[in-house]
Formats: structure tokens, sequence, C-alpha cells
């Protein structure tokens, strides 16, 4: 009985994802009306994203944040992901490292909302050390403010200058 309470949970939990009616699932199969939410363009991955997209908006309104440079960092950071875990450590939509999550208030950086308010506020932050400069806010989130403040501007890392490029990029759309 256990294995059947696991089972109509997830799906449950996937019909929730779907926003599929409770009454739409009772009238049509469950294959068939998730067949059709596909062909919709709507998927589980989709449909999580967009509950991530609208976190981050939200978190960004909330601290006086451009909801699209937010959601810049977001997608570069993890592509919206709320269960990755960088090479270096780093963790979360926002990738946040435990120090630093540590410093912002987050107890669990796997929890979306505390992972993204955290980072919110911690692009806040770099957005205020700098002075309004995006740029060097952006880096700063990147390689650490001392790095900007150490080259007066965006560190001459690779990785770096490509990771403001793409931000501001996408924050430009």
């Amino acid at each position: 009985m256990d294995g059947l309470s696991r089972v109509a949970q997830r799906i449950n939990a996937i019909e929730q994802r779907f926003n599929i009616p409770a009454k739409q699932v009772q009238n049509n199969s469950f294959s068939d009306v998730l067949a059709e939410k596909q062909q919709e363009g709507v998927s589980p991955v989709n449909a999580n994203q967009q509950g991530i997209v609208r976190m981050v908006e939200f978190s960004a309104r909330q601290h006086g944040v451009d909801p699209k440079l937010a959601l810049a960092v977001a997608t570069t950071e993890s592509n919206l992901a709320a269960d990755v875990v960088s090479s270096a450590g780093a963790v979360g939509v926002m990738q946040l490292m435990p120090e630093t999550a540590k410093g912002l208030g987050v107890h669990n950086s796997f929890d979306p909302r505390e992972n993204i308010d955290g980072g919110v506020r911690y692009l806040k932050q770099m957005l205020n050390t700098f002075n309004g400069d995006t740029a060097k806010a952006v880096a700063a989130y990147n390689a650490g403010p001392q790095a900007v403040k150490n080259y007066g501007g965006i560190p001459p890392y690779t990785e770096t200058k490509s990771y403001v490029s793409k931000v501001l990029s996408l924050a430009s759309k």
C-alpha cells in the first residue's frame, strides 16, 4: 500500500506541475492528458522553470533589482535548476557558495526560495558595492568583490569575462 500511495502522490505532483484540473484527469486517462499537455509545449522541466522564473522575478522586485538582470544571473548560473552543485561547491539556482549562503542567512541552499532570495540579495549587495555598475556587480557575483576591486573592474579571467558578457546579453533581451 505504501508504494501505491507514493505513486498516487507522484501522479498528483505531476498533475499540479502541468496545472491539470482534477476533473479533467477523471474524464481522460492520465496518459492522454499528459500527451496533450506535451503537444501544447508544456513539459515538467518548462513548468518547473516557470516557477523558478516567477520566484526570481518576485525576489528581484522585492529587493529593488532589475528582474531581467536577476533572471539572467540565475539562468547563467544554473539554467534555473535548483538541485545543481558546481565543481567548486556552489549550490542551487543562484549557485551560492556555502560561506556566502551562510553570511546571507540561507540555511538550505537547495530550497529554491531561500537560494533565490539569498542570491538576489547578494546581487543587490554587489550592485550597491559598485555604485550601480552592472558589469562590475555581475563580475563580482562571479569572481568575488575583492577580485573586481583588485583589478579596478572586470578581472581578466576568461570565465568571468565570458560570464559577464552572457549575463549582460541575457539581461538586455
